[in-house]
């Protein structure tokens, strides 16, 4: 066993890795990304978009330093760095963070099924099914919460056929000019872009349960880059298949793109993404809260499931009692400055504070 106590049996091959950052990084923000992008930096905000994923390779690069010198996990990093009692308060505010996250996606894609499908259903209904299918899951470790995300990735890839029909309808001239926005607006929009890119952050916590996870580091650094190349290439057909007014105005840029395509036996096939969404998605509830409730077992030496029951009650109580537009307005303004807080300030600093430590040990 590593310092986290995961047996050998528990863990995953380096390999999958790149499905976990892949998986995490293309959720609801590649539905609707284009939009806030295209408000701060209309047709430039390819340059935000590059210069986010180089900021989302630093940052990996900075988490495996960090591991490089202290093996384990986020909270290991934490008590190593800054005592038991300190680095147990900043690992339960990493808690609170992925389950925020977590319960944002949820409450985010109900909100989604309401717009487009099935305005009628409740929101606890739909909540309910999705914590019931993550609970089930999560039963079979962490493995089996891999195995789950390697699927979502392989057999989601067909979507690209949505922007592919989109050139079919494209305007090139839209494309230009470009180089037309001052630098603090393309800062502006690499800040915007950066809130669809996170999830990179969960190896923070699953770190432990990769095999040679030093080796891991490529194959992190990849799905990255994947993330930021499919972002690039939606946010290029959206340039070119919507005026920058239209693109500025549409709510859900990629699912209205999606609506254009006309088949002889599918009338309405952004029926079928947003369902197909769902197997998209699931990562995206599903590793945060498993994240969420491993850190409270870490912590607090108790049964994996105890705390996750808790945070599904908590899930369903906000769907019940408030409207899930509402919710995901409060929770997009408390996760949105807290993840930059966090990803963009915490982790420099605790690297900073561990090279220290070290240091000060070899004298």
């Amino acid at each position: 066993m590593n310092q986290a106590g995961v047996n050998e049996k528990y863990k995953v091959s380096p390999f999958y890795v790149f499905f976990l950052i892949h998986s995490m990084q293309t959720g609801l923000g590649l539905l609707n990304f284009q939009r806030d992008l295209a408000k701060a930096t209309g047709r430039d905000g390819w340059i935000s978009l590059i210069l986010a994923g180089l900021m989302v390779q630093i940052f990996i690069w900075l988490i495996y330093k960090i591991f490089s010198i202290v093996p384990g996990d986020i909270i290991s990093a934490n008590n190593y760095a800054l005592g038991k009692w300190i680095g147990n308060f900043f690992s339960i505010l990493f808690i609170i963070y992925f389950f925020v996250l977590g319960m944002t996606v949820i409450i985010g894609y109900i909100n989604v099924v309401h717009i487009w499908m099935f305005e009628e259903v409740p929101s606890w209904a739909l909540a309910l099914v999705f914590l019931i299918l993550i609970y089930y899951i999560h039963t079979g470790g962490f493995r089996a919460v891999t195995g789950i995300t390697f699927l979502s990735v392989i057999v989601s890839y067909w979507l690209l056929i949505v922007p592919i029909y989109g050139f079919k309808y494209a305007d090139f001239t839209s494309f230009f000019p470009v180089f037309d926005h001052t630098l603090i607006e393309i800062m502006k929009g690499t800040r915007n872009v950066s809130l669809s890119m996170l999830g990179f952050e969960m190896i923070l916590m699953f770190y432990p349960f990769i095999k040679n996870a030093e080796t891991s580091k490529k194959y992190a650094h990849g799905g990255a880059l994947a993330t930021t190349l499919l972002l690039l290439f939606i946010y290029f057909v959206s340039t070119v298949f919507y005026s920058q007014k239209q693109l500025a105005l549409t709510l859900w840029p990629t699912l209205t793109l999606s609506s254009v395509i006309e088949l002889p036996f599918i009338q309405r096939f952004e029926y079928i993404m947003v369902s197909w969404w769902a197997i998209i998605i699931i990562p995206n509830m599903l590793i945060p809260l498993w994240a969420a409730s491993r850190g409270v077992k870490r912590l607090f030496n108790v049964q994996q499931k105890y705390p996750l029951w808790v945070m599904s009650i908590i899930i369903l109580l906000i769907c019940i009692l408030f409207f899930d537009v509402n919710a995901l307005y409060i929770l997009n303004k408390i996760i949105n400055p807290y993840s930059v807080c966090f990803i963009v300030l915490y982790l420099p600093f605790l690297l900073v504070l561990i090279s220290i430590k070290k240091w000060r040990k070899r004298l």
